[in-house]
């Protein structure tokens, strides 16, 4: 059956498995046979997930969620293009999604790199390249308000990132910025910490 559940109840959701996730006591829902039958038909994720490719940062897991109840998507330093924000449209608008997420993480490589290519050019080689060039912008907004990046905190940076993906990834889909409008679907950055495994709000876009 399709989720029916709000912006606001798909975030309550998520909250109270990173929970159960941190207390280590997982409730691993929605991975029964039944449940895979069931979704061999059709799928109905109450949330999208776009989040980095680290190993550390599994959504189904820190979330303690199951088969079909996140549409995931994830890019080194979860950086966005043109097919990343198709994917997270196709869940929002095809498959009915009321939420997004944009997931970051403390000790993020990507943002490291970015943070010495700026300081003292070290630019890595192939098309990491390009996942560095796509994450420079969200530091770049804290240099132009005045701050010296070698100065900035790894957290701070990683922050900004965070908040600069949810404002662009608004930004740039005109599909998702009608659904936040009409109260269809949120927008909420998160970050994740890996020690201890909790995810703090650092941005939201609609009612949640």
């Amino acid at each position: 059956m399709p989720h029916t559940l709000t912006p606001a109840e798909a975030w309550t959701a998520l909250r109270e498995g990173n929970d159960r996730f941190v207390r280590g006591e997982m409730a691993h829902p929605s991975q029964s046979i039944e449940r895979r039958s069931e979704l061999s038909a059709e799928q109905h994720p109450f949330a999208v997930l776009f989040g980095c490719s680290d190993s550390r940062v599994a959504a189904e897991i820190i979330f303690d969620q199951g088969l079909g109840d996140l549409f995931v998507v994830r890019t080194a330093g979860h950086v966005l293009d043109t097919t990343v924000i198709g994917s997270i449209e196709y869940g929002v608008s095809v498959l009915g999604a009321p939420l997004v997420v944009v997931l970051g993480h403390d000790s993020c490589g990507a943002v490291a790199a970015a943070t010495a290519a700026l300081t003292d050019g070290q630019v890595p080689a192939g098309f990491v390249r390009a996942v560095v060039d796509r994450v420079i912008p969200s530091i770049v907004g804290l240099v132009s308000s005045g701050q010296d990046v070698s100065t900035i905190e790894a957290a701070a940076l990683g922050h900004e990132h965070v908040r600069h993906t949810v404002t662009m990834l608004q930004g740039y889909s005109v599909s998702l910025a009608e659904a936040v409008a009409e109260g269809r679907c949120a927008i909420i950055g998160l970050e994740y910490t890996l020690a201890d495994g909790k995810v703090h709000v650092a941005e939201v876009v609609g009612e949640v």
